[in-house]
């Protein structure tokens, strides 16, 4: 089957409009930069997912795994690609709604990065790791106000979501933590199940669900606006009375701004089309994430709405770098 039949193939079992198959973008490989190190949760959904783009379009999608500084080296780079949607972002979004409030960035959140998709939500677990003797999440909020800094709270960095949700949790409870911010998933793992810390703030991915499953990591609460899919009865921070740090972890896909609307438009549709897709519905559920759709001007009112909500959190609970 030569690439045009391939792509009409695809295009019409998908439902999407033949002008896909007459479109001159890709007419080459597309970069997809993922701003984390690998193996964590944008991995275990983003790659797939990105992979059937390529099979939908018949050219080849590119991950390139560029972590650094809370994903904004990976982000600096995709705001200098050349605009013309062969190079994007699958990140989560505090690289435009955390990090600018924070620190000093090479890119303006708005003016240098078009939002293109959003891909899902992840809630934050708060886990507990052997370190921690304690049951239950009131157990956490009294040992950490009864004995302060007797509980270490490991995040992926400062000014992560993480951090905030730990800033906010102080700030409501009067628990005082011991905050160890890390680089990378990889190793905070690692240590979690080593009992280096009693308190690991992350989102679920296969090895964090597996350890779970092994009695490693316990979840005492989860974070968003539902409870967890496959953790229905773990309560959510609203519900334990810590509405302010209910936040959740957002991910999708960004572009160089100036990208053309029409090729900002048609992998929108695409990505669309694939959250929807059995298969990534399957991955979804199973890593106890949730899809997320939405148009590219409805995704960048959400990234506006949480950058300025983010703005006032770090001004209140004086978060710096």
């Amino acid at each position: 089957m030569d690439r045009r039949h391939f792509m009409l193939g695809s295009v019409a079992a998908l439902g999407l409009p033949t002008v896909w198959a007459q479109s001159t973008w890709p007419n080459k490989p597309v970069r997809v930069v993922i701003p984390y190190a690998a193996g964590g949760v944008t991995d275990s959904v983003g790659r797939k997912l990105v992979d059937k783009m390529g099979q939908v379009l018949g050219q080849s999608f590119v991950v390139e795994n560029k972590g650094g500084a809370g994903g904004t080296l990976g982000m600096a780079e995709v705001a200098k690609a050349a605009p013309d949607g062969h190079t994007l972002a699958l990140s989560a979004i505090s690289p435009l709604t955390l990090s600018p409030h924070l620190m000093k960035l090479p890119y303006d959140p708005f003016k240098d990065i078009v939002a293109v998709a959003p891909m899902m939500y992840s809630p934050v677990y708060v886990l507990a790791t052997s370190a921690f003797t304690g049951k239950s999440w009131q157990d956490l909020v009294t040992q950490a106000k009864t004995k302060p800094g007797s509980v270490r709270i490991a995040t992926s960095g400062v000014g992560s979501v993480g951090h905030i949700i730990v800033e906010q949790i102080q700030a409501k409870t009067g628990a005082q933590f011991i905050h160890v911010p890390y680089k990378g998933v990889g190793q905070t793992v690692t240590d979690a199940v080593g009992g280096h810390f009693e308190i690991m703030m992350g989102n679920p991915f296969p090895t964090i669900n597996n350890l779970i499953e092994q009695g490693k990591l316990r979840v005492l609460a989860t974070t968003g606006p539902q409870r967890a899919p496959n953790q229905p009865t773990v309560a959510t921070l609203a519900e334990l009375g810590v509405p302010e740090a209910n936040l959740s972890s957002i991910f999708g896909f960004m572009a160089p701004a100036g990208t053309p609307a029409d090729v900002v438009e048609k992998i929108n549709a695409l990505v669309q089309e694939q959250v929807r897709s059995s298969d990534i519905q399957a991955i979804l559920q199973a890593t106890d994430n949730v899809a997320l759709m939405q148009d590219g001007a409805a995704f960048t009112g959400m990234l506006r709405k949480e950058s300025a909500s983010n703005a006032a959190i770090i001004q209140k609970a004086n978060i710096r770098i």
